[in-house]
C-alpha cells in the first residue's frame, strides 16, 4: 500500500499534485465484458468505445437504487455523475447531449441498461438534474464516449488517454462539512481541493485529491482511496 501511495504522490509530478428506473439490473463484482441475458434478451458489451456515438432516449433512476450495487461492484451513488448503458465498455466516460434543451453533462458507465425499450442510457439522479432530465423523466439525447475505460486493450497494449484526471471523494451541501474533508485529506494527500458546482438549483461543493495525466495513473490512484476508506471514490476529467 505505501508502495502504491508513494508512485500516486510522487508518480504524480506526471500527476501534478470527479424517471423511470431501470426494469433490471447486472449484479457483478467485478466488470466484465461477456454476454449477458436479461429477460430473454442477449446483450453482447462492445470492446472498444473508440468514436462511440449514439441518439435515443434517455431516462434517470434514483433513491430507489441508491447504495445498491452496480454492474461493475460499485455501490449506486444517486448524487454521482454515472450512467448505466447497455453495451459501452464498463468505465467509458460518455458526454450526453439533451436535443431538446441544448444542455450536456459528462458521466461514467458503471452500469447497465436501461432494459426498456427505446432507452439508450440510463443517468444518475445528478446527471439528469444537470441537464433538465428529472422532471420530463425521458428526453431525446445524443451520447459521445469521450475515452474508453482504463485498461482498455487494443491490439496487444494497453491504451490510455491523456488529460488532467483526479478523484472525487464526495458532495456535500453544507460547504463546512466540505472543508473539513478537504482539511483532512490534505494531511496525507496530495492536491486535495473542493469544486463548487451547480446541479439545477442546488450548490454542491465537491471535495476531489490528486491530479493524474492518464487515466492509467488515476484508476490506480482511486484504488488507494477506496482501500483508504473511501469507497465511493471515482475517477473525474477535469
Amino acid at each position: 500500500m505505501g508502495v502504491l501511495i508513494a508512485f500516486c504522490l510522487a508518480a504524480i509530478p506526471a500527476c501534478v499534485k470527479e424517471s423511470p428506473p431501470p426494469k433490471q439490473q447486472i449484479k457483478t463484482s467485478t466488470p466484465t465484458s461477456k454476454p449477458y441475458k436479461i429477460q430473454g434478451k442477449w446483450y453482447h458489451p462492445i470492446p472498444d468505445a473508440r468514436g462511440f456515438t449514439q441518439t435515443g432516449k434517455a431516462s434517470w433512476y434514483g433513491k430507489d437504487f441508491h447504495g445498491k450495487k452496480t454492474a461493475n461492484g460499485e455501490v449506486y451513488n444517486m448524487h454521482a455523475m454515472t450512467a448505466a448503458h447497455k453495451t459501452l465498455p464498463l468505465g467509458t466516460w460518455v458526454r450526453v447531449y439533451n436535443l431538446t434543451n441544448g444542455k450536456t453533462c459528462d458521466v461514467r458507465v458503471n452500469d447497465r441498461g436501461p432494459f426498456v425499450r427505446g432507452r439508450i442510457i440510463d443517468l444518475s439522479y445528478s446527471a439528469a438534474k444537470e441537464i433538465g432530465l428529472v422532471g420530463p423523466g425521458v428526453a431525446k439525447v445524443r451520447i459521445k464516449a469521450l475515452a474508453p475505460p482504463a485498461g482498455a486493450v487494443q491490439g496487444d497494449r494497453n491504451v490510455y488517454y491523456k488529460g488532467n484526471f483526479t478523484i472525487q471523494i464526495g458532495a456535500f451541501k453544507d460547504r463546512t462539512n466540505a472543508e473539513n474533508l478537504v482539511k483532512k485529506l490534505s494531511v496525507k494527500y496530495n492536491n486535495a481541493h473542493m469544486v463548487q458546482t451547480m446541479v439545477g438549483s442546488d450548490l454542491y461543493y465537491r471535495v476531489r485529491v490528486g491530479q493524474c495525466s492518464t487515466l492509467e495513473q488515476a484508476a490506480q490512484f482511486q484504488s488507494v482511496m477506496r482501500s483508504g476508506g473511501y469507497k465511493n471514490a471515482f475517477v473525474v476529467a477535469e
